[in-house]
């Protein structure tokens, strides 16, 4: 069998070990998967301050430093009813990473905003990134959430009412990171 590469160059299958195309081959290889979901709920009413969210932290150390880093994140939530805008990034260490341009008082994000006028709502907020982080330490990649407005409180993995009725969804979190070899 042979696989057109960039649509040039094809590749024949089986591959000899330790030949050109098996270099070739090995780029774009998942070489490690790590995943974390949350189940549990998480609140805060601390406002102003960007949140590491329990459980939705990874540590990853890439086997080179050409390695790429996807990173799949999703935060299931609201604010509360009205008065609360929350607001969801990607960090790798301390450093926030697919987040939009610094313009004026903005805030930078990584995904949609979760607020609405209902008590009774849960939305999704997700992002996705392929990073390169050039390193073969240690890496952790973490889901934070932002209390965008001066009050109130930001609920993951709840509605900001959690009456306990088949109307109010308990759901879940997650985040996953994927080395790739480049």
């Amino acid at each position: 069998m042979t696989v057109i590469i960039d649509g040039t160059a094809g590749i024949t299958f089986p591959v000899t070990a330790g030949s050109a195309s098996a270099v070739q081959a090995s780029s774009g290889r998942v070489l490690q998967v790590l995943s974390s979901t949350k189940t549990d709920t998480f609140s805060s009413s601390t406002t102003g301050s960007w949140l590491d969210v329990t459980g939705l932290s990874l540590s990853i150390t890439p086997s080179s430093t050409s390695s790429k880093i996807m990173i799949f994140g999703r935060v299931t939530g609201n604010g509360q009813a009205g008065t609360t805008r929350m607001q969801m990034r990607l960090v790798r260490d301390s450093t926030a990473i697919s987040v939009g341009d610094a313009s004026g008082s903005r805030v930078q994000v990584s995904g949609n905003e979760l607020f609405s006028n209902g008590a009774d709502d849960l939305f999704g907020s997700t992002a996705f990134y392929l990073d390169s982080p050039a390193t073969i330490s240690s890496t952790t990649y973490k889901l934070q959430v932002l209390n965008g407005n001066s009050a109130g409180t930001v609920y993951v993995n709840r509605t900001p009412n959690n009456a306990n009725t088949t109307a109010m969804p308990l759901a879940t979190s997650s985040i996953t990171v994927m080395e790739i070899a480049a």
